[in-house]
């Protein structure tokens, strides 16, 4: 009796003509039927942004020979809403995004487009995984990372996730023998000191260029994301749609209003 092949979803938030969806698309051929739907044009830092002042529309593609292929004028999030409720009509097996030109690590997490994906896949129930390498350029290599999004996705299609979590993945930009491993780990504690950078048009007109540097407050900590790749391990941080504080409910409540 033949085995039916997983149905897997995949998008990203760079395009879906980018380097990185052609590599994550490559890799998932050979785990199951692929559907791909992405953005028409890069969305990166986008977060959970939707579509609701303007029109949304697809247009059938044919880059990669999968199943079906679609891009959107939408987000990384519109993409996935409307894949499962339009284009598929169905909740694939997987959803996966990326694989990101650069790094999804630490508070990346919140700003990032490629993680919105996957966390609106885990908010419709299906196990979805973000995938992101640190390598910002348009040629970066992303053979070390096949490996690696195939061991995770295999895991993942064979044993499911918790409801309403997804994965981060972060891979280091170094060739395939100089990873180190896995590290199931946390986000880090860290944020972007950020400045706007104010400058003049040709007509002397101010505009603003949004500048900063990274800070890392859990520096040398070996349980986080940061550490993790700075030290050549692939992370891996579990991460939810629930942004509750559990531990504050209690304080707050305590409050006389």
């Amino acid at each position: 009796m033949k085995t039916k092949r997983p149905l897997i979803l995949v998008t990203n938030d760079d395009g879906i003509t980018a380097p990185g969806i052609a590599t994550l698309v490559d890799v998932m051929k050979t785990l199951g039927d692929v559907v791909v739907v992405a953005p028409d044009k890069p969305q990166s830092g986008m977060g959970h942004a939707i579509t609701i002042n303007s029109t949304l529309r697809i247009n059938k593609v044919n880059i990669y020979g999968v199943k079906e292929e679609y891009s959107c004028t939408g987000t990384p999030v519109d993409c996935v809403k409307i894949a499962i409720n339009k284009i598929l009509k169905c909740k694939p097996d997987l959803v996966v995004s990326g694989i990101n030109h650069g790094s999804n690590m630490s508070i990346n997490v919140i700003y990032s487009g490629t993680m919105s994906a996957a966390v609106e896949g885990a908010i419709e129930g299906v196990p979805s995984i973000g995938f992101s390498l640190m390598n910002e350029s348009i040629d970066a290599d992303f053979s070390a990372s096949k490996k690696i999004v195939k061991i995770i996705a295999k895991q993942v299609l064979e044993n499911g996730l918790p409801k309403g979590v997804c994965l981060n993945v972060n891979i280091p930009k170094v060739k395939s023998d100089k990873i180190k491993g896995i590290k199931v780990c946390r986000q880090a504690k860290a944020n972007w000191i950020e400045e706007l950078d104010e400058r003049k048009d040709p007509s002397g007109k101010s505009y603003f260029w949004l500048t900063g540097r990274f800070e890392n407050y859990d520096k040398g900590k070996k349980d986080t994301d940061v550490w993790a790749l700075e030290n050549q391990y692939v992370s891996i941080v579990p991460t939810q749609f629930d942004l509750t504080a559990y531990d504050s409910i209690k304080i707050i409540a305590k409050w006389k209003f």
